[in-house]
């Protein structure tokens, strides 16, 4: 592994001092990848409009787009957003830190870039002693999407990062392999409301299990107020099928890829096949999916087919991430 990364020239190892200097970008209008419990970020100072310009030209992301504010912790909301809730205050107090984003209405510090002109930012706390130092020691909220080319996989390895993003930027913390492996759940507070923007490494069960009500759905895709709201998006460079859409006898097993979700001995014959959980367990294979499917971009086939997860649970984002990978070859 140290062979591997001593080939990127960009890629730091969390250290005090390497936290340091990455917290010195980070203020002087710089960008950084750093890791997080969901995904890698890519980072800027959250207030500072021309850093922030910077994300959208290094992913090529869309400027309708809006990003997640991070911040290490809950008395910044009150800098940042004008909630008036204690039932937002009970939710933060349960899920934060962790992969729970909330869409809360803004305060004019935050620069409209962030928001994407909407009145209102995406924000959470991440799980991560990383990225929590970094966003204290910066002494700034951290805008950050995922560090990836817009559209494509989202990364969970420094590794991951540098193979995509190549010398765009020049500082990657490392932080080993992210332990959700999935993008946050993106939940909006409204008209005393909570809503359901995206599925994510916390279950829309869980949360409506604890507030004692069910979560509204709403999907926004051309004036979306949070990320995640495309139908298409999270793809890997190679092309991905649902198995149970396609007729299987017309793929040749050694240029094809499988993707199972548990070992039922299923799909055994193609020598490129990739198990999610062999206990079926919902949380290893969303700490899997992206490994996985970025294993398989290096491989030497054409095609992946996935097969589809149980939508209980986790597997709600996991079938989320996969179905808007197939849907960009659709």
């Amino acid at each position: 592994m140290s062979s591997i990364l001593n080939s990127f020239n960009n890629i730091f190892a969390s250290s005090d001092e390497n936290l340091l200097k990455a917290s010195e970008i980070i203020k002087n209008g710089g960008l950084v990848a750093f890791p997080t419990e969901t995904v890698y970020g890519l980072g800027a100072n959250g207030l500072n409009s021309i850093a922030v310009a910077k994300i959208f030209s290094v992913k090529n992301r869309p400027s309708f787009n809006p990003l997640i504010l991070h911040i290490d912790s809950v008395s910044s909301l009150e800098l940042f957003t004008t909630f008036h809730s204690e039932k937002v205050l009970k939710l933060v107090d349960k899920f934060w830190p962790g992969p729970i984003t909330l869409v809360l209405p803004k305060k004019a510090l935050v620069p409209e870039i962030v928001t994407a002109g909407n009145s209102t930012v995406a924000i959470r706390i991440p799980n991560n002693e990383i990225a929590l130092k970094l966003i204290k020691i910066s002494g700034v909220p951290i805008a950050a999407p995922s560090a990836n080319s817009f559209g494509m996989l989202s990364p969970t390895t420094a590794i991951h990062v540098a193979n995509q993003l190549k010398d765009k930027i020049d500082f990657i913390l490392d932080g080993g392999k992210c332990s959700v492996g999935l993008e946050s759940t993106i939940v909006e507070f409204s008209n005393d409301k909570f809503v359901l923007l995206r599925e994510g490494g916390i279950s829309s069960e869980e949360i409506e299990e604890f507030l004692g009500e069910k979560l509204n759905r709403k999907i926004s895709e051309k004036n979306p107020n949070s990320p995640g709201q495309l139908k298409s998006h999270y793809a890997p460079k190679k092309t991905i099928f649902f198995i149970d859409e396609v007729e299987i006898s017309n793929f040749n097993k050694d240029k094809t890829a499988i993707i199972c979700f548990s070992d039922d001995k299923k799909y055994s014959d193609f020598p490129f096949r990739k198990i999610l959980s062999n206990k079926a367990d919902f949380s290893e294979a969303a700490a899997n999916l992206f490994f996985f499917l970025h294993e398989l971009e290096s491989e030497n086939v054409d095609f992946i087919l996935a097969e589809k997860i149980p939508e209980i649970g986790l597997g709600k984002a996991i079938m989320d991430r996969l179905t808007k990978a197939v849907n960009h070859y659709r």
